[in-house]
C-alpha cells in the first residue's frame, strides 16, 4: 500500500486521482482549503485522511504533512496538483493577479514540497509528481503569465529530480494537455478584466474566443488521465517528464523541431562568442 499526499483534492484531477488511488488499494491524504464534505465524497474510505491545507501557508503545509505521517507513518507519493489558470495578455495582467497566481502555482508547490521532503529523506524513498501543463513546455499567447508559472514548475522539478535521486527519491513533472475538466470554468480560471482593445484582433483575442467556445469540449478524458496517473505513480522507473494527451505530444514535437531549426539557422552566431581555441 502506497500513501499519497494530494493537494487540491476536492475537485478536478485531484478528486479523480484520489478515487483511483483508493480503488487501487492505496491510502490517500486528501487536502483542500476547505476539506468539508471530502469524507462523504469518497464514502468515508478507511484509507482516507482529509486535511485542511492552504498551500500558500508554510505552517499549514508542515502541519498537514505531520498529520499524514502521524496517521499512515509515511508519505510515498506527493501530488502537487493545486493551482489555477489566468487568461490574458502579459500586459493586461495586474500585479495582484500575477502575485496570486505565483503564490499558488509556484510558491505553494514549493512550500508543500519542502514540508514533505524531510519525511521522504528519512524514508530514503518517495515520488514527487508536479502537475505542470502543455503550457509548461510550449507557451501560448493569452496564457503568458500562467505558462510562466508552469515553466517554473518544470525547471524546479528538473533540478529537484537530480538533487533527490541519490536519496532514493524520484520527481516527475506531469504535462497534461486540454482535458474536459472545469479548468476553463470561473472556479479554476481567472480572466484578466483589464482587457486592452489593441489585443482583440491578435492571437490573444483569438485565444479568449477559443477558451469561451471550447469549455467542456476538450479532447482529453479526465477519467483516463486519472488511471494513467496511478500507473505512473506505481512505476519503478518513472520519467522526468510525462506528457498526457495527443495535443501535448504534438505540441512538444512541433516545438522541438522549431527549436532545432532555429538553432541550426543561428548556430554560427551562437558559438561566435567563445574565446578562440588556445587562448
Amino acid at each position: 500500500m502506497r500513501v499519497w499526499f494530494i493537494t487540491g483534492a476536492s475537485r478536478g484531477f485531484g478528486a479523480l486521482i484520489t478515487q483511483e488511488a483508493l480503488n487501487a488499494g492505496d491510502a490517500v491524504v486528501a487536502t483542500a482549503r476547505n476539506p468539508k464534505g471530502l469524507q462523504e465524497k469518497f464514502q468515508n474510505h478507511s484509507n482516507l485522511l482529509t486535511v485542511a491545507l492552504d498551500v500558500t501557508d508554510e505552517a499549514s503545509a508542515h502541519a498537514a504533512a505531520e498529520q499524514a505521517v502521524k496517521r499512515f507513518g509515511r508519505i510515498d507519493i506527493l501530488l502537487n496538483n493545486a493551482g489555477f489558470g489566468l487568461l490574458g495578455a502579459v500586459e493586461e495582467a495586474t500585479n495582484d493577479e500575477i502575485e496570486k497566481l505565483y503564490a499558488a502555482n509556484v510558491f505553494g508547490l514549493l512550500k508543500v514540497t519542502r514540508a514533505v521532503l524531510p519525511h521522504m529523506r528519512r524514508q530514503r524513498s518517495g515520488h514527487i509528481l508536479n502537475i505542470s501543463s502543455i503550457g509548461g513546455y510550449v507557451s501560448h499567447a493569452g496564457w503568458g503569465v500562467y505558462c510562466s508559472t508552469k515553466f517554473a514548475v518544470e525547471g524546479l522539478t528538473e533540478a529537484l529530480a537530480a538533487e533527490v535521486a541519490p536519496l532514493g527519491i524520484k520527481a516527475t513533472v506531469v504535462e497534461p494537455g486540454f482535458f474536459r475538466t472545469d479548468f476553463l470554468d470561473e472556479t479554476s480560471l481567472s480572466v484578466s478584466p483589464s482587457s486592452i482593445a489593441d489585443y482583440a484582433e491578435t492571437p490573444v483575442g483569438a485565444m479568449r474566443d477559443f477558451a469561451a467556445s471550447h469549455n467542456h469540449q476538450q479532447p482529453g478524458d479526465p477519467a483516463r488521465f486519472a488511471k494513467a496517473m496511478i500507473t505512473l505513480a506505481h512505476s519503478d522507473n518513472p520519467p522526468l517528464r510525462m506528457p498526457f494527451g495527443s495535443d501535448t505530444v504534438a505540441a512538444i514535437e512541433k516545438k522541438n523541431a522549431s527549436v532545432a531549426e532555429e538553432l541550426a539557422a543561428w548556430r554560427e552566431l551562437a558559438v561566435s562568442t567563445d574565446f578562440p581555441k588556445g587562448e
